[in-house]
């Protein structure tokens, strides 16, 4: 029985922690609202900037972008001092919030 009790304890912590891993669309919305939307828009271009949209966008590509002008090895003055502010955590979470849009 205290086997059990103890696989069962170890096995709800790995899948918790493998969870709080994965990105949550929920805070990727919130950060891009915050963040992203103004320029880029939710589904198309706002009219005020001619940005591209980025819904349904490449998860892989939306990270690596955001990492790029993050890191300054992708030049842009807006995206380098926009993405310089992102975490990993709020890459992940905004490339897979944009990725799951339809344009």
């Amino acid at each position: 029985m205290k086997t059990l009790s103890y696989f069962l304890a170890v096995a709800c912590t790995l899948s918790f922690s493998t969870a709080s891993q994965a990105a949550s669309i929920y805070a990727g919305k919130t950060k891009a609202a915050a963040v992203c939307a103004q320029c880029h828009g939710v589904r198309s271009t706002s009219a005020e900037a001619p940005f591209p949209p980025l819904a349904g966008r490449d998860d892989e590509y939306l990270q690596s972008a955001l990492k790029q002008y993050r890191d300054k090895t992708r030049v842009s003055d807006i995206m380098n001092n926009i993405a310089g502010s992102l975490s990993d955590r709020d890459i992940n979470n905004i490339a897979a919030y944009y990725s799951r849009l339809k344009p």
